[in-house]
C-alpha cells in the first residue's frame, strides 16, 4: 500500500496516506481502536472496496483485469458467512466452483483442507449442526482451499468464548507455518496481536493512520507454555503502551 486514502460518501476520513510493505511468509496484526480504519484497508486489499486515492502494489502477482491478484487472496470475514442449504463440504467448494473446477476434481483437496481444520469427518454436515467454532474453521477452510498467497482475516475470533479463541489461534499458527502464505490478521485484542504476529501495525483513529510497526521475535515456540512466559507478559507491555499512544493521538476508544 502506498499513501492509500479513502473518503466515504458522507465525508469521514477512513483511512489518509496509509503505507504499509508486506514480505512474503509474514504474519501481520493490525491493532488499533474502534474505527481507525483497519477493516477498511483489509477490503480495499481484497478489491472489496475502492480508495480513494493512492495504489496497492502485488509485484510478484498476475493481475487481473481489475488490477487483482488472480486467485491469490483467501478473505475470512468477521461472521462464518456460510450458506445454510448446503454441507460444509458445499460452502468449501464455492471458491473452486466459480473458479470453474468440477466436484470431482476439487473433492481431494477441499477434503484435504478440511482434514487440516479437524474438520474431515463433518463434510456432510450442515452449518446448523455446527458450533460457532467449526463454522469459523469452515470459513478458513474456504479461504484456504484455493491455496492463496495472501490471506486476509478480518477479526474472525472476535464472538468466540476464550477457550475456542486460544484454540483456534493454535490452528492458525500451525496453518500459517505449514502453508507458508503470508497472513494480514484485524484484532482489537493485544494479547491476540502479540501471541500469533512477528509484526504488529499499530493504527490510530481520526483519520486512520499507521501509529507504530513493532517487529515481533521471540525465542520459543508459541503455544500454552509462551502464554504464561515473561516474554509474552513483556511483549503484551510493549504493544500495550503503542496501542495507548495511537488511542491518545486519534482521541479514540480501545472498542472490544
Amino acid at each position: 500500500m502506498r499513501n492509500v486514502s479513502k473518503v466515504f460518501s458522507n465525508g469521514t476520513v477512513a483511512l489518509k496516506d496509509m503505507t504499509l510493505d508486506v514480505a512474503r511468509g509474514e504474519f501481520i496484526s493490525l491493532l488499533g481502536p474502534s474505527g481507525c480504519g483497519k477493516s477498511t484497508a483489509l477490503r480495499i486489499i481484497a478489491g472489496l472496496g475502492a480508495a480513494s486515492s493512492g495504489s496497492i502494489d502485488w509485484p510478484t502477482s498476475q493481475l487481473d483485469s481489475k488490477g487483482l491478484p488472480q486467485g491469490d487472496i483467501g478473505f475470512v470475514f468477521q461472521e462464518p458467512t456460510l450458506m445454510p442449504w448446503t454441507t460444509v463440504f458445499g460452502n468449501v467448494y464455492l471458491p473452486l466452483k466459480l473458479q470453474g473446477v468440477s466436484k470431482s476434481d476439487a473433492r481431494p483437496r477441499i477434503m484435504a483442507t478440511l482434514a487440516e481444520v479437524g474438520l474431515a469427518d463433518f463434510a456432510e454436515a450442515y452449518p446448523r449442526e455446527l458450533s460457532g467454532g467449526m463454522k469459523m474453521r469452515v470459513s478458513i477452510a474456504r479461504a484456504l482451499v484455493t491455496k492463496p498467497k495472501l490471506l486476509l482475516m478480518d477479526e474472525p475470533f472476535a464472538a468466540l468464548d476464550e477457550i475456542t479463541r486460544q484454540k483456534l489461534n493454535d490452528d492458525v499458527l500451525r496453518l500459517w507455518r505449514q502453508s507458508g502464505v503470508t497472513v494480514i490478521f484485524v484484532t482489537h485484542s493485544v494479547f491476540e496481536s502479540a501471541y500469533l504476529s512477528n509484526r504488529i501495525v499499530v493504527m490510530k483513529a481520526r483519520p486512520g493512520q499507521v501509529s507504530a510497526d513493532i517487529p515481533l521475535a521471540t525465542s520459543s515456540e508459541r503455544d500454552s507454555n509462551y502464554r504464561t512466559s515473561e516474554e509474552y507478559r513483556a511483549t503484551t507491555d510493549r504493544v500495550s503502551r503503542a496501542l495507548q499512544e495511537a488511542i491518545h493521538l486519534g482521541g479514540g476508544s480501545v472498542g472490544h
